[in-house]
């Protein structure tokens, strides 16, 4: 099952509200967006509605962020369409990090799991 690598665009509300965000990214200037990095096995359409809907699965535990969830915008297809899907579920989060550390040396805000 192939893996795809998204990004979210967040309001910037979260930079204010949200202590652990801030704190994770002090390179943050104000003039970027603030984003979420993650990876899917479904479309990045269909795991954007997931995180905005609080979805859940069968067995009841919550599988969207918070952050997402509150925060979530839109997709930002330009920064991650570059990125073929990935075979592996570790090489998927792999690169998940690497693209989110990445946004971060840009001065993006990002959060990632």
């Amino acid at each position: 099952m192939p893996y795809q690598i998204y990004v979210i665009e967040l309001s910037k509300r979260v930079f204010t509200e949200n202590a652990k965000f801030r704190n994770a990214n002090p390179q943050f200037n104000g003039v970027l967006q603030c984003l979420y990095v993650g990876m899917t096995s479904k479309t990045p359409k269909e795991r954007f509605t997931q995180h905005k809907t609080g979805y859940r699965n069968k067995k009841g535990y919550k599988l969207s962020s918070n952050i997402v969830e509150k925060y979530g915008l839109y997709l930002r297809p330009s920064l991650y369409n570059h990125i073929d899907p990935i075979t592996t579920r570790a090489a998927a989060l792999k690169m998940e990090v690497t693209l989110a550390l990445e946004l971060r040396r840009q001065k993006y805000a990002v959060w990632f799991n």
